[in-house]
């Protein structure tokens, strides 16, 4: 069986990884002042974004994901001729209308398929599973890394369901920001307030970094850090340690909204590969999209691995 993977733009993969595994990206639109972008992981856009310094302004901006209509055409038109079988993995349902609007595309899709594959002379039914990543960024990449793993191990539609399921549900994204200020005004422009003016002034004056987590579905701080680049050893060490406990999948993605050899710079970051290297966990560094340098700032860090439910602690 032909099994096709599309994730959407947020998901945090190096280019060369979603072109080698023929991953198909689902576009986000990003509307600064009178200009669009669109963010479907152009190396080239990307760095324009950067050399341009876009993000400056990227907290007024506004983003738009495929339509129910744009996934279906997308489907319709390529999808169900190239494969049998199409894994949809989106970020979080409750951060964005992706998977609602691949969700509501599917009915139609495996509706009207049929005549589409027998005209070209396609046989078999066609299969589209949607599935709620419950995370974002570095975070949603996870799932994906799994999907292409379990498709070169030649499983079939529904073990590759269930353990992708299960993953999702037990994936840890952390995110590191360097711009409070940036975050509380993007927050604001979404109706998110749960960045506060004070805390925001607070923390830029003694340089004190939230650091947030995403975990099944929620969004939230679990610790204040004391400078970005203690925070990010912090963050690394945690993640060191969990490495070192076990992981559920032999993944860990990472993202930097910027040039990538400032993050291999930061503290901590080397002693966490080592430690993945030591333990058969492959690492996947990956510039953060334009969604997500939009949404949280550029500079910032996040961080994503499956493993069994534990409480955070930095010690």
């Amino acid at each position: 069986m032909r099994i096709g993977i599309v994730v959407d733009s947020a998901c945090d993969l190096p280019s060369g990884f979603l072109e080698r595994h023929a991953v198909v990206v689902l576009p986000i639109e990003v509307r600064l002042g009178g200009e669009t972008l669109v963010d479907d992981r152009d190396p080239e856009v990307w760095q324009r974004f950067l050399d341009q310094d876009l993000g400056a302004r990227g907290h007024a901006a506004e983003t738009e994901a495929y339509s129910v209509e744009q996934i279906r055409e997308l489907f319709l038109g390529r999808l169900v001729l190239d494969y049998d079988c199409v894994f949809c993995l989106t970020i979080a349902s409750s951060r964005s209308p992706i998977h609602a609007n691949a969700s509501r595309a599917s009915f139609s899709i495996l509706k009207d398929y049929r005549p589409i594959r027998h005209a070209a002379n396609v046989p078999g039914p066609f299969l589209m599973r949607v599935i709620d990543t419950e995370n974002l960024f570095a975070a949603q990449a996870v799932t994906a890394v799994e999907a292409v793993r379990l498709r070169a191990e030649g499983r079939n539609p529904g073990q590759m369901r269930e353990r992708l399921e299960f993953l999702a549900r037990n994936t840890y994204g952390y995110m590191l920001p360097r711009d409070l200020y940036y975050l509380r005004a993007r927050a604001q422009k979404k109706g998110d307030r749960s960045v506060g003016w004070l805390s925001a002034a607070l923390g830029t004056a003694l340089d004190i970094k939230p650091l947030l987590r995403g975990y099944r579905g929620e969004t939230g701080p679990v610790a204040k850090l004391r400078g970005f680049e203690h925070g990010a050893e912090q963050l690394f060490d945690h993640v060191r340690q969990r490495v070192e406990a076990g992981l559920l999948a032999p993944t860990v993605c990472v993202s930097y909204g910027g040039d990538l050899a400032e993050l291999a710079a930061l503290p901590g970051y080397a002693a966490l590969k080592a430690t993945c290297a030591a333990n058969d966990v492959d690492v996947y560094e990956s510039p953060m999209s334009m969604t997500g340098m939009v949404n949280v700032g550029t500079g910032a860090v996040t961080l994503g691995f499956a493993a069994e439910e534990y409480e955070f602690s930095t010690g």
